[in-house]
């Protein structure tokens, strides 16, 4: 108590001060710059809405409305042109191939012209099998090939069975003959091989 005392005068000069004489107490001790004098509030909410002009909700909402129609608008542009793209890609993709096979058509035209104007079969032969030739080089050069499964095991992503046949033990589950030639386009199958399976 008499340290409490000594602390008083020493900040208040007051020596009569005790805690709750009439002043403030913070756990004992005076509270500094505690004023008598009522303080003003401050309305922050008030300030602050006198500040600044409210948004005008209407030009935003009109302005992204017009935004929202452009984008509509350029994406379906974009999707009518795409589709016609695509279209394009087809026809010209399928005129590629169509004048790659006008040559070969032209072999085939001049053979049939021979052979009623030659008794030579070993000719006709011999043309035949250079324009199967030169057909098979002209698939190839555009990416298709023959799929080769006779006496190989039989493959369900690349042949048909339309047939089994007793074949024996050593050809069981293998292709004994093709009925159709099977043919790849690059990596995927364009026709399925159709085969016979050793049974």
């Amino acid at each position: 108590m008499k340290k409490e005392k000594a602390y008083n005068e020493a900040i208040n000069g007051d020596e009569g001060f005790e805690p709750g004489d009439g002043y403030p107490s913070c756990d004992g001790e005076p509270c500094a710059n505690v004023s008598d004098e009522p303080q003003e509030e401050t309305d922050t909410m008030a300030d602050g809405a006198d500040s600044g002009a409210a948004p005008d909700f209407a030009a935003a909402a009109a302005e992204w409305q017009d935004k929202y129609i452009r984008l509509q608008a350029e994406f379906d542009n974009y999707r009518k042109r795409t589709l016609k793209e695509k279209m394009d890609l087809v026809q010209t993709g399928g005129r590629d191939v169509l004048l790659a096979m006008l040559p070969v058509r032209d072999d085939v035209q001049r053979a049939v012209d021979a052979m009623q104007k030659s008794d030579d079969i070993e000719a006709l032969r011999a043309g035949v099998n250079l324009i199967s030739q030169k057909f098979t080089e002209t698939l190839r050069q555009k990416g298709v090939t023959e799929i080769d499964v006779k006496g190989r095991e039989f493959d369900a992503d690349l042949c048909e069975a339309v047939a089994k046949f007793a074949a024996g033990e050593d050809m069981q589950g293998k292709v004994v003959d093709v009925v159709q030639t099977g043919y790849m386009l690059g990596d995927k199958v364009l026709r399925f091989a159709k085969v016979v399976v050793g049974e």
